[in-house]
């Protein structure tokens, strides 16, 4: 039974250079007809797949911060009305926030919600570092912006990147010195990805992109760790960083491979054992009758074992043996004792008496460990749950 809720809203002032995610322009879409076609798939997904508890919300996008501030309170108010009647007492309701579109007016109606998590795009604090990926915001804008929203919020958390266009190892530094100038919690931090389709994917095939070399990357990952986990931000996920008890709980429910709500276009879900992805296109989405989904993948309980361990693995506390074996009726040494025996002899994880979790000398090279379990279990189909 699914918990936590996502909620896409794709529309964006601007779209980045590196952004992939299903997202359109804001200018001239239906937006009114989107949260319709939004409010009808909670209602139908609700009746279809109920829960008794829902313990985490999350608006991303897109930017669900560039609704104006009347669709800002639709969307409140479509939440408050089919979604905080199931919530517990310790809800954790999270949106995402673009620095320079949050007015104190948004805050307010995020506010009175019953949102008390915001999560802001910094990505850097560098101005011709923003520029360059094509973020429209400045320094400036999210110092003003966190600030106004720390008078409202006491669980802030931004977003950070390295490894980008010319990007050097002193601009990071620089980067996490002026973050703890600002009342946060958390901190998540990614490198960069090329995805195919993006500005960034165009000027690379040209050769017009210049990024710093892996050597580089990796050092740039070593050196958040270290600062962050100094300053007094626990890693406890490859990216994510935080104060004690501030950790992003909705994440959470993704990296322990347990079920949850996608609600909006191209969203996905993890439902009864099934992947399920929504239709993408906006018009589409809108017209769509019954539940807007796209395709749905029933996953094997070989395919739910490899997930358990590839992204549970992200977490720096790992997987525990009991909760596999509870989930799936046989141990994690049976299905995957030569993977682990391997991966260990390569130092990219290690067992304690009750998990598996990745070194510290595994976590640059976390992806190698994650794909070795692909394909490698090795189990009798009678004899898993």
């Amino acid at each position: 039974m699914a918990k936590a809720v996502y909620l896409h809203i794709p529309f964006c002032e601007h779209i980045c250079y590196y952004c992939d995610f299903n997202k359109v322009f804001l200018k001239n879409q239906p937006v009114d007809d989107y949260l319709d076609a939004l409010e009808r798939e909670i209602e139908l997904s609700l009746v279809q797949y109920p829960t008794d508890t829902i313990e985490t919300i999350f608006i991303g996008g897109g930017k669900p911060t560039a609704l104006n501030e009347a669709q800002m309170k639709r969307l409140m108010d479509m939440v408050e009305r089919h979604l905080l009647p199931l919530a517990s007492p310790n809800l954790e309701y999270s949106v995402e926030a673009n620095p320079n579109f949050v007015s104190t007016e948004k805050l307010d109606t995020m506010k009175r919600g019953g949102v008390n998590r915001l999560s802001f795009g910094v990505q850097t604090f560098d101005d011709g570092g923003l520029e360059r990926i094509g973020r429209t915001h400045r320094a400036d804008d999210v110092f003003h912006t966190v600030n106004e929203a720390a008078k409202r919020f006491d669980n802030i958390s931004i977003d950070l990147m390295f490894g980008l266009p010319e990007q050097t190892l002193e601009q990071i530094e620089r980067d996490l010195d002026l973050a703890f100038q600002l009342p946060i919690q958390h901190v998540s931090s990614y490198s960069l990805i090329l995805e195919p389709h993006t500005v960034f994917a165009i000027q690379e095939r040209k050769g017009k992109l210049r990024l710093p070399g892996e050597d580089i990357e990796v050092a740039m990952y070593l050196k958040v760790m270290e600062t962050l986990e100094r300053r007094g931000l626990k890693q406890y996920e490859i990216s994510n960083y935080s104060l004690e008890g501030r950790e992003s709980r909705h994440n959470q429910v993704y990296w322990r491979n347990e079920e949850y709500y996608g609600f909006g276009a191209g969203a996905h879900s993890y439902l009864n054992g099934e992947r399920r992805a929504n239709i993408a296109p906006i018009p589409h989405y809108i017209k769509a009758e019954g539940l807007p989904v796209r395709n749905t993948t029933p996953l094997e309980t070989v395919e739910k074992m490899e997930e358990e361990l590839f992204l549970g693995l992200r977490m720096r506390s790992g997987v525990a043996f009991e909760t596999f074996e509870s989930k799936y009726g046989v141990s994690m040494a049976s299905a995957f004792g030569h993977v682990l025996d391997d991966l260990v002899a390569k130092q990219l994880i290690e067992l304690t008496d009750t998990h598996v979790r990745l070194t510290e000398s595994g976590l640059p090279l976390a992806n190698e460990a994650f794909a070795a379990f692909i394909g490698e279990a090795r189990v009798d189909s009678d004899a898993v749950q």
